[in-house]
C-alpha cells in the first residue's frame, strides 16, 4: 500500500534533485533585478516554490515535473520580489497605456500594431515609445501565469496558481492557459522568438541581441512591447 511515509520520501528525493534548478533560475532572474534583491532571498522562495510543486504535482496532466516545477519556483520569487516592489506609479501607468493602445490598434486594423502606430496613438515619438518600453522591462518582469493579475496600481499581485481552489478554477486555468497558447502562437515571429529564447532558453538579453543581429536596448524594446500585445488580447481575463 501507498504509505504516507512513501510520499514523503518521494517528495524528498524530487526536493533533493531539483535543488539545483532553484540555484540556476535564481541567478537567471537576477541578472534583470535591481542591486538590492538578494540572491538568497530568491534561492528561499523559490525552495519554497519547490516544495509546494512537489505536493502539486499532478504527472496525469501531462507536464514533466521539471517544468510544472520551474513554472512555481520562478513564480514564488516573482512573488517575493513584488513584495518590494521598486517601480514608480508613472511605470504601470504607462504599461498599461501601451496595452490599452495595442488593443484599440488592432481592433481597428484586425492585424499587429506597429510601433510606429503604437507611438502615434500614444501621441508620443517613436523614441519616447521606446523609452517607456525600455522602462518597463527592468520593473516588470512576469511569468505567463502573471500576466493578466493586475491590482489598481497596476503592479502583479497574485499567481495564477493560488486560484486553483475547486474544479471551476482549475477548468478557468486551463481555459486561460490555452487562450494563453493561442494568443503567443500569433505574435509576430521576432516577439515570439524573443519569448521562446528568454524562458525556455534562458538566454539574457545580450545573448538574444546576437542571435537576432539587434541591440541589447532593441530585443528589450521587444521584450516589454511583447508582455504589453499579450496583455491587450488577453484583456477579457482581467475581470
Amino acid at each position: 500500500m501507498y504509505s504516507k511515509a512513501t510520499a514523503r520520501d518521494s517528495q524528498h528525493q524530487l526536493i533533493e534533485r531539483y535543488a539545483p534548478l532553484v540555484k540556476r533560475i535564481a541567478y537567471h532572474l537576477l541578472a534583470r533585478l535591481p542591486a538590492s534583491v538578494q540572491v538568497d532571498d530568491l534561492i528561499q522562495a523559490g525552495m519554497i516554490g519547490l516544495l509546494e510543486a512537489s505536493r502539486k504535482y499532478d504527472a496525469g496532466k501531462g507536464a514533466s515535473f521539471e517544468t510544472f516545477a520551474g513554472i512555481r519556483i520562478r513564480g514564488a520569487m516573482l512573488d517575493e520580489v513584488r513584495k518590494g516592489d521598486w517601480a514608480p506609479r508613472s511605470v504601470h501607468r504607462n504599461s498599461r497605456m501601451v496595452s490599452d493602445a495595442i488593443r484599440k490598434i488592432e481592433a481597428r486594423t484586425g492585424r499587429d500594431a506597429k510601433d510606429q502606430e503604437v507611438a502615434a496613438e500614444l501621441q508620443l515619438s517613436l523614441e519616447d515609445y521606446y523609452g517607456i518600453l525600455g522602462d518597463t522591462l527592468g520593473s516588470r518582469l512576469f511569468s505567463f501565469d502573471d500576466l493578466l493579475q493586475e491590482g489598481e496600481n497596476g503592479g502583479l499581485q497574485e499567481d495564477m496558481s493560488s486560484l486553483h481552489h475547486g474544479p471551476s478554477h482549475e477548468l478557468e486555468d486551463d481555459r486561460f492557459q490555452a487562450a494563453l497558447v493561442d494568443a503567443i502562437g500569433n505574435l509576430p515571429e521576432r516577439e515570439r522568438l524573443v519569448l521562446s529564447l528568454y524562458y525556455d532558453e534562458e538566454l539574457n538579453l545580450k545573448e538574444i541581441g546576437e542571435v537576432l543581429g539587434v541591440s541589447e536596448s532593441r530585443v528589450s524594446q521587444l521584450h516589454s512591447q511583447c508582455a504589453a500585445r499579450l496583455r491587450a488580447r488577453l484583456g477579457e481575463w482581467r475581470a
